[in-house]
């Protein structure tokens, strides 16, 4: 059974081990990129403690091309040698892919699989300290980093192993401060990306483990870290929920959720952890009726409940009560509509991410994922 495996080259994990980013910084490189959310504020502390010269470059919601391009001319303004995120997954993904340009030049948009063949990434990136404030992306330890393209309303990957963060940081007390709704989002992002490769036709014996603790994770601490943000143990079971998603997703791929997220986010404004959980159960009901790894879905059901004898149904009930616990809306609530179906399916049918579910799923079938995810106010 042949399969590769990667991650990011230094995995560092505990309640308060963000008090070692100045010395990781120090030991790879003098001057620092850091990429933040749209409120540097918030990592007051981090940042006055960095200690070598640093620019700081904000991300304010869904990166797309753009951005990457300002945060590249500010890494080369600032002659920066090492790049820190500091974040959810959009300034992450910021972060590695200006750790990329800085090595291998050119323009964030020719390494995307636009129109033709994407540009390839020949040169190990700069350094990047991935340091997520929520749990959810897994972008700390993922191999691509996405952007929007605004002018085709898409939002895509570029993709290599030489994106991988030299260190991911992850430490739960950052994600404390972090509001229920985009606790709610990113956690049921984090469950996707341990339930789609598990259930993807790539995955192997590494990814399997992984992803079977993510799931148990999920299962005992999203709805306790959803109702209470202090509950440390909570935000460190979904912390090493998001992480252990990443690592599987990396390397297992991922499934009709994530196809059609991108296209979504490229359609509406919509953060992209909100559009994978108004598609989870749709599209887990979906790969069940057409019979898709039925032993998969029900161990799945079984690690979410904790419930030795649970069942595949079992499993779609504690999704779906989980998704209206949590207060997710659906896609109409930001704008998608009817009239956008027929462009979101033919996007979604060709995304790569359609790649990691578990069966083919025909135009029907995605179309009627898409309605029940849409809402009754899509008409």
């Amino acid at each position: 059974m042949p399969f590769d495996f990667g991650t990011a080259g230094r995995v560092v994990f505990g309640a308060g081990r963000s008090a070692e980013l100045a010395p990781i910084v120090a030991g790879l490189g003098s001057r620092a990129l850091v990429c933040t959310g749209s409120d540097p504020g918030r990592h007051a502390a981090l940042l006055a403690g960095l200690g070598v010269p640093h620019a700081v470059f904000p991300v304010a919601g869904e990166p797309t091309v753009e951005v990457a391009r300002a945060a590249y001319a500010a890494a080369r303004t600032h002659r920066a040698d090492v790049v820190v995120a500091i974040g959810g997954g959009s300034p992450i993904d910021v972060a590695k892919t200006v750790a990329m340009l800085l090595t291998n030049g050119g323009d964030p948009l020719e390494y995307l699989p636009l129109a033709g063949p994407a540009r390839e990434i020949h040169h190990p990136a700069l350094p990047c300290v991935a340091v997520p404030t929520t749990a959810g992306s897994g972008s700390e330890v993922t191999a691509n980093a996405v952007l929007a393209v605004p002018e085709q309303r898409i939002k895509i990957s570029l993709r290599s192993p030489l994106l991988l963060p030299a260190v991911a940081l992850v430490d739960p007390v950052l994600a404390v401060g972090c509001p229920p709704s985009a606790t709610a989002a990113s956690g049921l992002d984090a469950l996707t990306q341990c339930l789609e490769p598990f259930v993807s036709p790539h995955a192997n014996p590494v990814t399997d483990s992984l992803a079977r603790e993510g799931l148990r994770r999920a299962g005992t601490a999203l709805r306790r870290a959803y109702a209470d943000g202090t509950d440390l143990d909570a935000r460190t079971g979904m912390a090493l929920c998001a992480l252990l998603g990443g690592m599987a997703l990396a390397n297992a791929k991922l499934g009709a959720v994530h196809g059609f997220a991108g296209v979504v986010g490229g359609l509406v404004d919509i953060p992209h952890g909100v559009a994978c959980a108004a598609l989870l159960v749709p599209v887990v009901e979906a790969n069940i009726r057409a019979g898709a790894a039925p032993d998969r879905y029900a161990e799945a059901a079984r690690l979410l409940t904790g419930t030795p004898d649970a069942t595949v149904d079992d499993g779609v009930a504690w999704l779906r009560e989980t998704v209206g616990r949590l207060g997710v809306p659906t896609l109409d609530a930001f704008g998608l509509r009817a009239g956008h179906a027929s462009e979101v399916v033919a996007k979604a049918a060709r995304s790569s991410s359609m790649q990691g579910n578990p069966v083919v799923l025909d135009d029907a079938e995605l179309h009627r994922i898409l309605a029940a995810a849409t809402g009754p106010g899509a008409e």
